[in-house]
């Protein structure tokens, strides 16, 4: 399936393709936005995190809360990590404490000059250990 979002990617649109890709489906393909579209009702796909989609933003809810809400994906340390993204890529009322730190990483990234595909096979890693690391606080008998 097709996933559509904008270019520039950084903290929501490099995790929301992570959940889509780990938790949704396997075989996503992601496509880039150019900041030049100004209409998205042509495209061929699921968008997200593109203003005004259902799965975008929504009040103090980035695009990963979104996806997760849709896809009924109720995991706790799923949950603890929206709330890291979003502490990360919004201003919310009580952002979670790591939130400055994914955004600090993400911005630096962005300053390479990658494709915005390139961002996601790097950023993966980080929210898969992040991931782990909210699974297991979640979870504290859980083997490693």
């Amino acid at each position: 399936m097709k996933w559509i979002t904008r270019e520039d990617v950084k903290v929501d649109r490099v995790a929301c393709p992570w959940l889509i890709n780990r938790f949704i489906d396997p075989d996503a393909e992601f496509e880039f936005l150019s900041k030049d579209t100004d209409s998205c009702s042509a495209m061929h796909g699921t968008l997200f995190h593109v203003p005004g989609c259902e799965l975008g933003r929504h009040g103090q809810d980035v695009s990963l809360n979104s996806i997760l809400k849709k896809h009924v994906l109720n995991d706790p340390a799923l949950r603890l990590l929206a709330e890291t993204v979003r502490a990360a890529d919004s201003r919310p009322i009580n952002p979670h404490e790591h939130g400055k730190g994914l955004r600090w990483i993400a911005h630096r990234l962005s300053k390479l000059s990658l494709s915005d595909h390139e961002p996601l096979n790097r950023e993966f890693i980080l929210y898969h250990a992040l991931y782990a690391e909210w699974k297991e606080k979640r979870t504290p008998h859980a083997t490693k």
